[in-house]
């Protein structure tokens, strides 16, 4: 509706009522010849309150629909930015979320691959303990089977020698033991 039409519907609903007034008044009995009289001062009347209202109050009321409607288009105007901003932070929200999906997956596969290294760098120290364990025990074992075997050549050698010991002192008589000590004293005498 333009302003024109809501001030000419203004006038018109105004001058109705005027017109519904004057009938009411009207019918209380007066003369006829006065009534019209009446009547068309009535109009007069009403037409010199429209004239006024309009030229007083069209600026105004003019003015005060021009801000209304300002304001509500400025209104729509920011709903419509904040629609857009709120649709865009949503969209940013959305590929932010799918950037965090990638994240995550990448670090969940940095962490199985570092978690695969450490696993493979455990199995080779592994190794390599095995390794160093198995030859020191090797090396451990031939030191003591070689301790064994020396220990059983000085029993042998102990054993052998009492045993000719004793099979000595049976065959050797007092002199020939005595002259068997001369003959090695003599050969150690020799040496020096």
């Amino acid at each position: 509706m333009t302003m024109k039409t809501t001030t000419f519907s203004l006038f018109f609903i105004l001058f109705l009522v005027s017109i519904d007034c004057y009938g009411s008044s009207g019918a209380g009995g007066h003369g006829g010849g006065s009534s019209w009289m009446s009547f068309f001062w009535s109009v007069v009347n009403f037409l010199i309150l429209v004239a006024i209202l309009y030229i007083f109050g069209r600026k105004p009321v003019a003015n005060f629909l021009n801000s209304r409607k300002k304001e509500i288009e400025d209104t729509l105007n920011k709903a419509k930015e904040a629609h857009r901003e709120t649709k865009q932070a949503l969209n940013e929200l959305e590929m932010r979320l799918k950037d965090k999906d990638k994240e995550i997956a990448e670090i969940v596969e940095a962490a199985r691959k570092a978690g695969e290294l450490e696993r493979d760098a455990a199995i080779e120290e592994g190794k390599k303990r095995k390794a160093n364990i198995l030859d020191q025990t090797k090396t451990q074992l031939e030191y003591e089977f070689k301790k064994a075997k020396d220990s059983i050549k000085t029993e042998i050698v102990l054993a052998s020698l009492e045993l000719a010991e004793k099979e000595l002192s049976k065959v050797l008589t007092k002199e020939k033991k005595e002259k068997l000590i001369m003959v090695n004293l003599k050969k150690m005498q020799d040496r020096n």
